[in-house]
């Protein structure tokens, strides 16, 4: 079937906070990027060993780049971002584009969090929570080479400070993840699990093979892993002029603050 672009996305993007373009990359596409990222899996685990989850930016390595490029440019992927956010946005960024990856050995999950507020030290939490639902900013893609269902969000919570229920459950900042030392791979996995489902209102995202999900980063959002099923997802901000000055910005008033 074509990959067909409708006024859904705009809705679904703007009131859940993500949209899928289900099955936009063609095939012979996925050939190619399987191919690429099999080689981008050896060297995520020969530079930080068998739980290495990610390979960023992808560009920065001795990998055949023709595959991104092609992901990059491909027509109807760019006009449907453009058409979803605006002809300002755009990703396949020589300095962002990776990959995530199954780990070798052992299930494991990041924390939840709100990308910058909960993952950022020495945030302007003031800025941020002004910021927050900026449609120029904090948006960013996975984009599925092999079926992906790793990623948990809540949605709608881009729109809204946290709720009470989600203050109640993660009350303090860093926010932790689950306690994993000591389990088994059976147990790991039960305590992944059960942490993702801990949080009221969480969402299991399933992707197919080519599949792309452009998402607000500001969504709560939680990526768990486990070794068992394959994985390479393509991950990157989708950018604007106005975000890469508020990346900047914050960053630069973030090192004047640790250096005061």
């Amino acid at each position: 079937m074509a990959w067909i672009w409708s006024e859904r996305h705009i809705e679904e993007h703007g009131m859940r906070g993500y949209t899928v373009f289900a099955g936009i990359v063609p095939p012979s596409l996925l050939t190619d990027l399987r191919r690429v990222c099999r080689r981008a899996r050896e060297l995520a685990r020969e530079r930080s060993g068998p739980q290495a989850q990610r390979l960023q930016p992808v560009f920065e390595h001795d990998l055949d780049h023709q595959p991104f490029t092609d992901f990059a440019e491909l027509p109807e992927l760019v006009d449907a971002v453009h058409r979803t956010l605006s002809p300002q946005h755009t990703y396949g960024l020589r300095d962002g584009l990776g990959v995530l990856l199954e780990p070798a050995d052992e299930p494991w999950c990041t924390h939840w969090h709100r990308d910058w507020r909960d993952n950022v030290l020495d945030l302007d939490r003031e800025r941020w929570e002004a910021d927050y639902r900026d449609p120029a900013l904090f948006n960013q893609l996975n984009c599925a080479l092999y079926e992906d269902s790793s990623t948990w969000v809540v949605p709608g919570s881009h729109l809204r400070p946290d709720l009470p229920g989600e203050e109640a459950r993660f009350p303090d900042r860093p926010v932790p993840r689950p306690e994993l030392d000591g389990l088994t791979s059976e147990e790991r996995e039960r305590a992944c699990l059960e942490y993702c489902l801990s949080l009221p209102g969480a969402r299991q995202l399933h992707l197919g093979a080519g599949d792309f999900c452009l998402y607000r980063n500001t969504l709560w959002h939680i990526g768990s892993y486990v070794p068992y099923r394959t994985r390479a997802t393509l991950h990157d901000h989708v950018d604007t002029p106005a975000y890469r000055a508020w990346r900047e910005s914050e960053r630069a008033a973030a090192r004047r603050r640790r250096e005061s």
